[in-house]
């Protein structure tokens, strides 16, 4: 029998005043406490979150480009290397 890799965290959204904030927190990185991304756009068909000083992703992204579906991307660099990662989600019928 193999390996399975199972990957799970857990999210987090505030806002404080008129800032929005996105904290994810997987239990065996940073100590087991939340990576903080501060939005740095939001609209109806975008969400932007980023984090310059995370060692990977700095950038977290959700996009809404049709009625049925969601692209989470995840972005940065990664040991002086350019790396991105999307998820496309579908509405199940």
């Amino acid at each position: 029998m193999g390996k399975d890799t199972v990957f799970s965290e857990q999210i987090r959204m505030e806002q404080h005043g008129s800032d929005l904030f996105y904290m994810p927190t997987v239990a065996d990185q940073n100590g087991g406490k939340p990576v903080v991304f501060k939005a740095s756009l939001h609209n109806k068909k975008q969400l932007i979150f980023e984090n310059p000083l995370h060692d990977f992703p700095q950038k977290i992204s959700y996009s809404h480009p049709t009625k049925d579906s969601l692209v989470a991307e995840i972005s940065g660099t990664e040991k002086g290397q350019i790396k991105s990662q999307k998820f496309l989600m579908v509405r199940a019928k």
